[in-house]
């Protein structure tokens, strides 16, 4: 059976910026009901998960026009959806990947970090924790079909994943460059790059605020596979199957062992990260460099 889960409609514009969620256990709390059908859809605006109980397999597309910008609300309804195929012992996998043209995922919304109250700011920020705490620390097999671009939380939402498959297309690109807009990537942002392709890589990234053309992001692994846009799904539901083959306790077990003292770091520190979040991003000078930011995409867009 599969199921796909519309949530709500938010509108989100410009911008490059971070991350996702939250500390509760991440064992399956409940079993799935038994059907007759073999593929359950639902939808909202702005995501689409497809889940089909035959595979165990759910596909998660993101449609947040223009450039699935993680707002407020669109990371809310990300994290129901992660936490509905969490609790389905039918769910063993998930593929994400973007129903918009030419992007994964262009990170955090500029505009929830702009303008904003503090007691706003930090609502949002754990929301941002929210997602990674549930992504990084999921027990289903997680592969990120990157048939996009996707910088900062576009680029921390893929290194969530177990795999991560990138369309071979030179115009795309991917990293955290949130320095190159004034702000600092937490730590537990990189120490999930850190994991991922290493400490030097990571150094260089985050202080140079680099984005990686696909080539480039498979050399020093902050993707594992490249393949033709049109074959970025199909080859992420052939490498499911393989991921999928392990047993699962043992390969359950092993993530866990390699994500926990990530995961325990941030759970242990979240509230004072969310008041370090709010006292950076509410800062004039920070403020000012966003504001700049904006000004200059209004004029790219002109």
């Amino acid at each position: 059976m599969s199921c796909v889960f519309r949530h709500g409609e938010t509108a989100c514009f410009c911008v490059f910026a971070e991350g996702l969620l939250s500390c509760s256990s991440h064992g399956r709390l409940c079993p799935s009901s038994s059907s007759i059908s073999q593929r359950n859809n639902s939808s909202s605006a702005k995501l689409i998960v497809d889940h089909d109980q035959t595979t165990g397999v759910a596909v998660m597309h993101m449609q947040s026009p223009p450039v699935n910008s993680l707002s407020l609300d669109f990371l809310t309804e990300i994290c129901i959806t992660l936490e509905k195929l969490e609790m389905d012992k039918g769910c063993r996998g998930l593929i994400i990947t973007s129903n918009q043209p030419k992007v994964f995922s262009a990170g955090l919304d500029i505009l929830e970090m702009y303008g904003k109250s503090p007691e706003r700011c930090g609502e949002f920020w754990k929301a941002v924790q929210e997602m990674w705490l549930k992504l990084y620390g999921s027990n289903m097999v997680t592969i990120a079909a990157i048939n996009g671009s996707s910088p900062a939380g576009g680029c921390l939402m893929s290194m969530t994943c177990d795999y991560r498959i990138m369309a071979d297309n030179p115009r795309y690109s991917i990293g955290l460059n949130e320095t190159m807009l004034g702000i600092v990537a937490p730590f537990w942002f990189k120490e999930t790059m850190v994991n991922t392709v290493g400490h030097r890589n990571t150094e260089m990234s985050l202080e140079l605020g680099l984005l990686y053309k696909p080539a480039e992001a498979l050399k020093i692994g902050l993707v594992d596979q490249l393949v033709p846009e049109d074959q970025v799904l199909s080859a992420a539901t052939q490498t499911m199957t393989k991921w999928l083959a392990i047993p699962e306790h043992a390969r359950q077990i092993t993530k866990s062992m390699m994500r926990k003292p990530t995961i325990d770091k941030l759970c242990s520190n979240r509230e004072a990260d969310i008041q370090n979040f709010v006292s950076f991003i509410t800062k004039e000078s920070i403020q000012k460099s966003l504001r700049m930011y904006m000004e200059m995409l209004k004029q790219k867009k002109a």
